[in-house]
């Protein structure tokens, strides 16, 4: 945890918009060093690419010394039916969604650990971004889901892993569900040098439902922010941004437990269920 966050320097990736653009401006206004990365415009850092992050890692070290909050933020959204998914759709959602976050926790722990053993007032925490989508697994959206299950993954282990080392660093997920953000026309920063085939009809209904829920959603990404800096001041790991969904979790759990199929996950709204069922079968 982190009480005192003045003069304290803090890293943002996909700090251009969204999470990590307001994250930014909390930390700004508590007089943190902010170390902003995002693929576009200017910033020219992508987190997907080792060389580009280790340059990062160096730079800041070398300017700050060891960053005292880590937000491995980027990331980008992806939908369709999973077999239809190409090699380069994988590469490219992997890649900044899970390679990002493998890249800034391999990088920035251990100046972090290292800060930690010489001075016993040093505080770090990493937050990682994943998803409601890391805790479920909603349809028409494979390669999303599949990387944000990463992450929650690698976020708890990691927290785990901190605990047994030292009592100075933690770790934080982030798990918001819809919340607008950038994050639904992820695909204008697609790397040129990734083949992009025509969309399938599942990925521009995914596309589209995407647009509508994330335009619609009623928590700000202000407000995800401010709940970001009170869980690190609280060492809390688990940042949701709509706890009520997490009655779906709760049945996704249950039904593994019991040894059932996979639940409905349009029980509470079948209407949409029959909806994109027809629309796919059309």
């Amino acid at each position: 945890m982190i009480r005192n966050f003045e003069n304290k320097t803090a890293v943002l990736t996909g700090g251009g918009s969204g999470f990590g653009l307001e994250c930014a401006r909390i930390a700004a206004r508590l007089k943190m060093n902010v170390v902003l990365v995002d693929v576009q415009q200017d910033a020219l850092v992508d987190v997907s690419n080792a060389d580009q992050m280790e340059a990062l890692a160096k730079d800041v070290h070398a300017q700050f010394g060891a960053p005292h909050f880590v937000f491995n933020n980027a990331g980008v959204g992806s939908g369709g039916l999973i077999w239809e998914n190409t090699v380069a759709d994988w590469q490219w959602v992997m890649g900044v969604n899970v390679w990002g976050v493998v890249h800034g926790v391999r990088l920035f722990t251990p100046m972090m650990l290292d800060a930690a053993k010489k001075d016993p007032s040093y505080e770090g925490h990493i937050v990682n971004t994943a998803s409601m989508a890391g805790l479920l697994t909603a349809p028409n959206m494979g390669v999303y889901n599949v990387s944000k299950h990463a992450v929650v993954a690698l976020t708890e282990t990691l927290y785990q892993d901190l605990k047994l080392v030292t009592d100075q660093v933690s770790a934080s997920v982030l798990c918001p569900y819809f919340v607008p953000t950038g994050i639904s026309q992820s695909h204008r920063n697609r790397p040129a040098d990734l083949p992009h085939q025509k969309a399938t009809k599942s990925q521009l209904i995914g596309q589209a439902m995407s647009d509508k829920a994330v335009s619609s959603g009623k928590v700000s990404a202000a407000q995800m922010a401010e709940m970001v800096f009170e869980c690190i001041a609280n060492d809390q790991f688990y940042i949701y941004s709509h706890p009520q969904a997490l009655g779906n979790v709760q049945t996704r759990m249950e039904a593994i437990v019991q040894q059932q199929n996979p639940p409905n996950p349009f029980a509470a709204r079948p209407d949409i269920g029959e909806k994109l069922k027809a629309e796919l079968r059309s």
